[in-house]
Protein backbone atom coordinates (compact mmCIF):
# COMPACT_ATOMS: atom_id res chain seq x y z
CA UNK A 1 0.00 0.00 0.00
CA UNK A 2 1.35 3.34 -0.99
CA UNK A 3 1.18 6.54 0.94
CA UNK A 4 -1.99 8.56 0.49
CA UNK A 5 -1.80 11.29 -2.09
CA UNK A 6 -0.53 14.40 -0.38
CA UNK A 7 -1.88 16.88 -2.90
CA UNK A 8 -4.55 19.00 -1.25
CA UNK A 9 -7.96 19.41 -2.81
CA UNK A 10 -8.38 22.67 -4.68
CA UNK A 11 -10.13 25.28 -2.60
CA UNK A 12 -13.71 25.98 -3.48
CA UNK A 13 -14.37 29.63 -4.23
CA UNK A 14 -16.14 31.50 -1.50
CA UNK A 15 -19.64 32.71 -2.25
CA UNK A 16 -19.76 36.21 -3.58
CA UNK A 17 -20.54 38.92 -1.10
CA UNK A 18 -21.92 41.17 -3.84
CA UNK A 19 -25.43 41.10 -2.43
CA UNK A 20 -28.57 39.57 -3.79
CA UNK A 21 -27.60 40.13 -7.42
CA UNK A 22 -25.58 36.91 -7.37
CA UNK A 23 -28.59 34.78 -6.51
CA UNK A 24 -30.15 33.21 -9.58
CA UNK A 25 -33.70 33.34 -8.30
CA UNK A 26 -33.31 36.99 -7.39
CA UNK A 27 -31.87 37.85 -10.79
CA UNK A 28 -34.83 36.17 -12.50
CA UNK A 29 -37.31 37.95 -10.22
CA UNK A 30 -35.55 41.29 -10.68
CA UNK A 31 -35.45 40.80 -14.47
CA UNK A 32 -39.14 39.94 -14.70
CA UNK A 33 -40.04 42.89 -12.48
CA UNK A 34 -38.01 45.18 -14.73
CA UNK A 35 -39.61 43.81 -17.90
CA UNK A 36 -43.10 44.40 -16.46
CA UNK A 37 -42.12 47.98 -15.60
CA UNK A 38 -40.67 48.38 -19.10
CA UNK A 39 -43.94 47.21 -20.65
CA UNK A 40 -45.90 49.79 -18.64
CA UNK A 41 -43.43 52.50 -19.65
CA UNK A 42 -43.64 51.60 -23.35
CA UNK A 43 -47.44 51.48 -23.29
CA UNK A 44 -47.40 55.00 -21.84
CA UNK A 45 -45.37 56.03 -24.90
CA UNK A 46 -48.16 54.55 -27.05
CA UNK A 47 -46.09 51.61 -28.26
CA UNK A 48 -48.15 48.56 -29.15
CA UNK A 49 -46.58 45.59 -27.39
CA UNK A 50 -46.45 42.44 -29.49
CA UNK A 51 -44.41 39.98 -27.45
CA UNK A 52 -41.96 39.62 -24.59
CA UNK A 53 -39.12 37.16 -24.06
CA UNK A 54 -39.17 35.77 -27.59
CA UNK A 55 -36.49 33.12 -27.62
CA UNK A 56 -35.00 30.34 -29.65
CA UNK A 57 -31.98 28.11 -29.10
CA UNK A 58 -29.53 30.89 -29.98
CA UNK A 59 -30.92 33.91 -28.17
CA UNK A 60 -33.74 36.01 -26.80
CA UNK A 61 -35.43 39.30 -27.58
CA UNK A 62 -36.75 41.09 -24.50
CA UNK A 63 -39.67 43.09 -25.93
CA UNK A 64 -41.11 43.47 -29.43
CA UNK A 65 -43.35 46.46 -29.98
CA UNK A 66 -44.77 48.60 -32.76
CA UNK A 67 -44.12 52.32 -32.89
CA UNK A 68 -46.31 53.37 -35.80
CA UNK A 69 -45.25 51.08 -38.66
CA UNK A 70 -41.83 50.29 -37.18
CA UNK A 71 -41.01 47.09 -35.32
CA UNK A 72 -39.06 48.09 -32.23
CA UNK A 73 -36.79 45.57 -30.56
CA UNK A 74 -36.33 46.76 -26.98
CA UNK A 75 -33.42 45.49 -24.92
CA UNK A 76 -34.28 45.94 -21.24
CA UNK A 77 -31.46 46.45 -18.77
CA UNK A 78 -31.87 47.15 -15.08
CA UNK A 79 -29.77 48.11 -12.11
CA UNK A 80 -30.31 48.43 -8.38
CA UNK A 81 -27.21 50.53 -7.87
CA UNK A 82 -27.39 54.01 -6.35
CA UNK A 83 -24.16 55.14 -8.04
CA UNK A 84 -24.60 58.22 -10.29
CA UNK A 85 -22.93 56.48 -13.25
CA UNK A 86 -24.88 53.20 -12.87
CA UNK A 87 -27.45 54.02 -15.57
CA UNK A 88 -24.75 54.96 -18.08
CA UNK A 89 -22.75 51.81 -17.32
CA UNK A 90 -25.86 49.65 -17.53
CA UNK A 91 -26.72 51.11 -20.95
CA UNK A 92 -23.13 50.55 -22.08
CA UNK A 93 -23.48 46.85 -21.25
CA UNK A 94 -25.29 46.47 -24.58
CA UNK A 95 -21.92 46.19 -26.29
CA UNK A 96 -21.09 45.10 -29.84
CA UNK A 97 -21.26 41.40 -28.93
CA UNK A 98 -24.74 41.82 -27.45
CA UNK A 99 -25.83 43.96 -30.41
CA UNK A 100 -24.79 41.16 -32.80
CA UNK A 101 -26.76 38.60 -30.78
CA UNK A 102 -29.85 40.82 -30.82
CA UNK A 103 -29.48 41.49 -34.55
CA UNK A 104 -29.13 37.78 -35.33
CA UNK A 105 -32.13 36.89 -33.15
CA UNK A 106 -34.16 39.59 -34.91
CA UNK A 107 -33.18 38.24 -38.33
CA UNK A 108 -34.22 34.72 -37.32
CA UNK A 109 -37.52 36.03 -35.92
CA UNK A 110 -38.30 37.99 -39.11
CA UNK A 111 -37.19 35.20 -41.45
CA UNK A 112 -39.34 32.64 -39.64
CA UNK A 113 -42.37 34.90 -40.12
CA UNK A 114 -41.42 35.86 -43.70
CA UNK A 115 -41.11 39.53 -42.71
CA UNK A 116 -37.44 40.03 -43.51
CA UNK A 117 -37.17 43.14 -45.69
CA UNK A 118 -40.89 43.89 -45.37
CA UNK A 119 -40.92 45.90 -42.15
CA UNK A 120 -38.75 48.66 -40.73
CA UNK A 121 -36.83 47.63 -37.61
CA UNK A 122 -35.41 49.80 -34.85
CA UNK A 123 -33.36 48.87 -31.79
CA UNK A 124 -34.01 50.66 -28.51
CA UNK A 125 -32.39 50.19 -25.11
CA UNK A 126 -34.42 50.84 -21.99
CA UNK A 127 -32.51 51.12 -18.72
CA UNK A 128 -34.47 50.86 -15.51
CA UNK A 129 -32.87 51.98 -12.26
CA UNK A 130 -34.34 50.68 -9.02
CA UNK A 131 -32.48 52.60 -6.29
CA UNK A 132 -32.88 50.97 -2.91
CA UNK A 133 -34.80 53.78 -1.22
CA UNK A 134 -36.86 54.95 -4.20
CA UNK A 135 -40.57 54.19 -4.39
CA UNK A 136 -40.59 54.03 -8.19
CA UNK A 137 -37.92 53.20 -10.74
CA UNK A 138 -36.41 55.72 -13.09
CA UNK A 139 -36.23 55.09 -16.82
CA UNK A 140 -33.64 55.97 -19.44
CA UNK A 141 -35.03 55.27 -22.90
CA UNK A 142 -32.56 55.29 -25.78
CA UNK A 143 -34.41 55.09 -29.11
CA UNK A 144 -32.27 54.11 -32.11
CA UNK A 145 -29.63 52.85 -29.67
CA UNK A 146 -27.75 50.93 -32.36
CA UNK A 147 -27.96 49.79 -35.97
CA UNK A 148 -28.07 46.20 -37.17
CA UNK A 149 -24.62 44.69 -36.76
CA UNK A 150 -22.85 41.55 -37.86
CA UNK A 151 -23.57 39.41 -40.89
CA UNK A 152 -27.32 40.02 -40.73
CA UNK A 153 -27.23 43.75 -41.36
CA UNK A 154 -30.40 45.19 -42.81
CA UNK A 155 -31.93 48.58 -43.10
CA UNK A 156 -33.48 49.92 -39.91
Amino acid sequence: MGAPDATPEPEKPLPSRGGFSRWKWWKRWFGRRSERAAARFLRALRYRLLAANVSDAQGELDILALDGQTLVIVEVRSTSSDRPDAVRETAASVDLRKQKKITEATARFLAKRRLLGKIAVRYDVLVIAWPERAREPTFKHIPHAFESTGRFQFFT
